[in-house]
């Protein structure tokens, strides 16, 4: 079998360089880049194409969330495990809708990584006991509240406001530091959750119902 390809994304230097010594003594591995920051991630992942994106959140220019966004666009196949210091929840699910298949805190046993780096690779799942907790937590949480299926999210918020002062798709996607790929995604679910067609209608149906104001 050929070595699975690695690309690490990380803002800290001597992060890289402890994950690459341990990743390099694994015969199955290779790692073929590094990233110091999402910008660059997205850059090293279009030209290397890897299988596997071990993935850091928190980065300067732009953070690991939207990096894996626009890589899934350009590369739909590669795998993401995220590998951060971050536990909060809402990192954790914003982590694992942007596409990661694996969720490990940086204080995870090695064992752990290599065995999470072979799964995803295989197209399975593997998310650490504390942060599987967490998901839990957060799912039976959701299940009491009940949320309507119409209630917009915060970006979609965002988006929202935005569209209201008439700004662009690019306007907006450069404001809010995201793709304009995943602007038309926002823009889309607030047409089903107002139940209209058009930029005009979601602003005038969100004004009716007191969403948001001029």
């Amino acid at each position: 079998m050929e070595p699975i390809k690695i690309l690490i994304a990380d803002d800290h230097p001597y992060v890289r360089e402890g994950l690459l010594s341990m990743l390099k003594r694994e015969r199955d591995f290779v790692v073929v880049g590094e990233a110091g920051n999402g910008v660059e991630a997205v850059s090293k992942a279009k030209e290397l194409s890897p299988d596997v994106v071990l993935m850091d959140l928190r980065m300067p220019e732009m953070d690991g969330v939207e990096a894996m966004n626009q890589i899934r666009e350009a590369k739909p196949d590669t795998k993401f495990v995220i590998l951060t210091t971050y536990s909060d929840d809402d990192y954790i699910f914003r982590g694992i809708a942007a596409g990661a298949r694996a969720y490990l805190l940086k204080d995870a046993p090695r064992e752990d990584l290599f065995k999470a780096i072979r799964a995803v690779h295989l197209g399975e799942s593997l998310i650490q006991p504390v942060v599987a907790s967490k998901v839990l937590d957060r799912l039976t949480e959701l299940s009491r509240r009940a949320p309507s299926s119409d209630e917009l999210s915060e970006r979609e918020m965002e988006v929202l406001q935005l569209m209201a002062k008439g700004a662009a798709n690019k306007e907006i996607g450069a404001m809010l530091h995201i793709s304009q790929s995943t602007v038309k995604t926002h823009i889309s679910n607030i047409f089903q959750k107002l139940g209209v067609n058009d930029r005009t209608g979601a602003v005038t149906e969100a004004l009716k119902r007191g969403i948001i104001s001029l």
